[in-house]
């Protein structure tokens, strides 16, 4: 017993020199072999037990495991140093550090932030409510009647009866006169859905913004004086706002509104279809019958809301031709913002 002891005392020792002079990744894998392989020193010792007294066998393995430990931690060890000859794999800590991609916002939520800059500078709040709308909140407090071609399966995705994904951010307005009186006064960005084929210049997913502004004696000349500052605010105090007679269900009198061209001045070119003029959205004054299914009094009050394309906005800040790259998330096209 004693002398076993001795010779695992002796081996321990002699392994651990070696493995200290050990010069390259190659010599510590013919140490390795050498002192923990099939046939290594280690599992000799280890089949010696077998003829050792029973009383004894514990202590003498115990002190072959505990050697096995040791000698494997040394060879892991030194392999570090040694381009991947241990068993861990090799790190150069004096090489430089690997410059790393810095993430970008992608540039319609750039757009969102700078319009949301600018009507807060206006004195609007945001306000926002659920993707997952009712037909009530959709539709039916928008005085939109039920053969409203908007409300079809073609033009409008429905979860079930009677809930749809939202075809614009009005139902914000609703949401928000439900629970506060006037004045009201904010935007609602966020995103939409409609049943559109996708192509340049459509997407069955896209960002809105809706404004709504209630008070008393609050006039259309308010509204196009709002619209003009944030179409010079964001494009320039040279771009012109214009006024064009439409319907929505849930204004009266109802606008769509253009900016002067933002590419080509006003002076005529493709994008413009050489008018000089770039359709934006529609606004309004607020419907009475909206003011109703709020309890508000349309004595008293009046109120304009407008929506605008963020998308579109989007496109023409950055001369972006085809609607689909902002939803394809392709990192070429989102590390030029």
């Amino acid at each position: 017993m004693d002398d076993l002891l001795k010779r695992l005392k002796d081996f321990e020792d002699s392994a651990l020199s070696r493995l200290k002079s050990a010069q390259s990744g190659k010599d510590l894998d013919v140490l390795r072999v050498e002192f923990l392989g099939r046939k290594g020193k280690l599992s000799e010792y280890s089949r010696m037990l077998g003829k050792a007294p029973a009383e004894l066998r514990p202590k003498i393995g115990a002190e072959v495991n505990r050697l096995k430990k040791v000698i494997q931690e040394r060879i892991d060890a030194a392999g570090v140093g040694f381009g991947g000859g241990g068993k861990k794999e090799f790190f150069d800590y004096t090489l430089p550090v690997r410059s790393s991609f810095v993430g970008r916002k992608h540039p319609l939520l750039q757009t969102v932030d700078d319009i949301v800059s600018i009507f807060h500078g206006m004195g609007f709040e945001v306000a926002s409510g659920p993707d997952v709308e009712t037909d009530y909140y959709t539709f039916d407090a928008l005085n939109t009647p039920e053969d409203h071609p908007s409300r079809d399966l073609s033009d409008t995705f429905y979860i079930k009866k009677g809930v749809c994904l939202r075809t614009h951010t009005s139902p914000v307005q609703i949401r928000t006169m439900e629970k506060q009186k006037p004045p009201v006064r904010i935007i609602a960005p966020g995103r939409c859905y409609r049943s559109d084929t996708p192509d340049a210049s459509h997407s069955p997913v896209f960002y809105q913004c809706e404004g709504l502004y209630v008070d008393e004696g609050v006039t259309m000349a308010d509204l196009k004086g709002t619209i003009t500052a944030f179409a010079r605010m964001m494009f320039g105090k040279n771009v012109r706002v214009r006024f064009r007679p439409h319907f929505f269900p849930f204004t009266e009198p109802s606008v769509e509104y253009d900016f002067s061209c933002v590419i080509c001045g006003g002076k005529g070119c493709r994008v413009c279809k050489y008018n000089g003029w770039l359709e934006i959205s529609g606004a309004g004054m607020v419907d009475p019958e909206v003011f109703r299914a709020v309890g508000y009094d349309s004595e008293k009050y009046t109120g304009f809301a407008w929506g605008m394309g963020v998308d579109r906005i989007t496109m023409l800040r950055y001369r972006i031709d085809d609607i689909r790259l902002l939803y394809e998330n392709d990192i070429r096209f989102i590390r030029q913002f």
